[in-house]
C-alpha cells in the first residue's frame, strides 16, 4: 500500500506539471454539471474487531475466516461552479462467515470456546458527504482538494450454538454477542484527473484521503483507475483500490467497540456526465 500511495502522489504531481493552460472553459474535456459514478469492487478485508471492554482483539482473517467479497460504490457529484463541487456517495460492507474457532475468543464480555462453530457477521455501510475545490482546472484535466465526512454505521455479531449432554438428556444452548458503532470520520486530500492524449478518449484519475484523530482513530484511503470514453457522456473505468484503512479505538466508558478494517482490491465501473 505504501508503494501504491507514493506512485499515486507522483502521478498527481505530474498532472500539475503536464496539464496545459486554457482560458476557454468550454474546451475542457472534463466539463460537466452533474456526474454519476458506479463501481463494482472485489474487496479483500483484513483487520481486527474488539469489544468495548475486551482486552484482546479478534482477527477477521485468522479467527473469523473472513474472505474476499463483492461490493459496490456510488458517487453523485454536482459541480455547481467552474471549480466547486458538492457530492454524496457510499457503499456497503457486508461479510458473514461460519467457521470453527481455532482459539478461545471474548467479544463484548461473552466467551466463545475453541472448537465451537460460530456464525460471525460484520456490516459497515459507508456514507460520504463532501466538498471539492479544483485548485487547477485545464483543458486536459484538473487537480482538486476535497474535504469530506465519512460516516461508518457498523454492527458486529458472533453467535455459537452447542449441545450439552446432562442428567436431563440433550439440551441446546446458544451464545451470542453483538456490538455497534457509528463513526463519523472527517478526511481531506488531493484528487486528480489527467487526459493522456489531446482528446477526451483516455484518462487516469485517483485520490488520496486521510485524517488522524488522535485517541479516537484514523482513516486513510487511495485509489486509481483508467477511464475510456465510449460515447460523449459515458466512460468505462477499471482500476484498483490501493487501500482503505479505518481504525476506531474501543472505549469501555461509552460502550464503543473497536474496529481496524483494511480493504483493497480491483474495481470496475462506469461514469455518466451531463
Amino acid at each position: 500500500m505504501n508503494c501504491g500511495l507514493k506512485m499515486l502522489i507522483a502521478v498527481a504531481i505530474c498532472a500539475v506539471v503536464v496539464i496545459p493552460r486554457s482560458s476557454a472553459q468550454t474546451d475542457e474535456f472534463d466539463s460537466y454539471k452533474l456526474r454519476l459514478d458506479g463501481f463494482w469492487i472485489y474487496s479483500y478485508p483484513s483487520g481486527t474487531l474488539q469489544g468495548s471492554s475486551d482486552t484482546v482483539p479478534i482477527d477477521l482473517q485468522t479467527n473469523l475466516s473472513f474472505g474476499s467479497y463483492s461490493t459496490v460504490y456510488g458517487k453523485l457529484d454536482w459541480k455547481f461552479t467552474h471549480k466547486n463541487h458538492l457530492y454524496v456517495g457510499g457503499g456497503p460492507f457486508n461479510s458473514s462467515h461460519q467457521t470453527v474457532l481455532n482459539r478461545t475468543i471474548v467479544f463484548q464480555g461473552q466467551t466463545f470456546e475453541a472448537g465451537a462453530t460460530i456464525q460471525a457477521s460484520l456490516t459497515s455501510p459507508l456514507y460520504i458527504f463532501g466538498y471539492q475545490y479544483d485548485v487547477i482546472r485545464r483543458r486536459r484535466g484538473h487537480l482538486g482538494l476535497a474535504v469530506q465526512m465519512n460516516v461508518f454505521d457498523t454492527h458486529a455479531s458472533i453467535k455459537a450454538a452447542a449441545q450439552v449432554i446432562g442428567t436431563g438428556g440433550v439440551r441446546s444452548t446458544a451464545e451470542s454477542a453483538s456490538g455497534s458503532l457509528i463513526a463519523p470520520i472527517p478526511v481531506a486530500g488531493p484528487e486528480f484527473r489527467l487526459y493522456l492524449t489531446n482528446s477526451p478518449r483516455l484518462f487516469v484519475e485517483g485520490n488520496v484521503y486521510g485524517m488522524y484523530l488522535f485517541g479516537y482513530g484514523n482513516f486513510v484511503s487511495a485509489y486509481a483507475d483508467l477511464g475510456v470514453t465510449v460515447v460523449k457522456h459515458l466512460t468505462l473505468n477499471v482500476g484498483y483500490q490501493l487501500g482503505s484503512r479505518l481504525v476506531v479505538n474501543n472505549d469501555s466508558s461509552n460502550n464503543r467497540i473497536g474496529l481496524n478494517l483494511t480493504q483493497e482490491g480491483p474495481m470496475a465501473g462506469f461514469e455518466l456526465s451531463f
